[in-house]
């Protein structure tokens, strides 16, 4: 149903690839004793805010592992216009920020105690902006 998409996240002509998004990436794992922060969100249209975010929940822990919604994702809490920039893009975008150590493509919207014990997660941040309640009715941060 094209009303409930973004019209901007369609007409990129970024063809992703693994060598582009080495290209992008730290690609260091977290050494053993390294404490692990996670973030997540849209990150469209990366800007000073969330450099700035992203700054700040480094320095909480040693790694910062960001996670990345869905297209689908974003427009279902952003609304019909979002994401402007696809999932690819918004990937490079983030990889490219000297404080992201590694990005979760496509991480789900709630964190959820599974997601924390795979990745060893120490600290889960968020920011500022209003968080909407899961499709489920609850607090994806909960």
């Amino acid at each position: 149903d094209s009303s409930t998409r973004s019209p901007w996240t369609g007409v990129s002509q970024f063809l992703p690839t693994t060598q582009k998004i080495t290209q992008f990436a730290e690609g260091k794992d977290p050494r053993p004793n390294d404490f692990i922060v996670y973030v997540a969100g849209a990150f469209d249209l990366f800007h000073v805010g969330h450099l700035d975010f992203l700054e700040k929940a480094r320095t909480e822990g040693d790694y910062l592992i960001v996670g990345l919604h869905t297209d689908s994702v974003v427009n279902r809490y952003k609304g019909r216009n979002y994401p402007i920039m696809n999932l690819h893009e918004r990937v490079l975008s983030v990889l490219a920020c000297k404080y992201v150590s590694e990005v979760v493509i496509g991480a789900p919207y709630s964190v959820t105690k599974d997601l924390m014990d795979h990745f060893k997660v120490g600290l889960v941040c968020h920011g500022t902006t209003p968080v909407m309640e899961d499709e489920d009715g609850f607090d994806p941060y909960e």
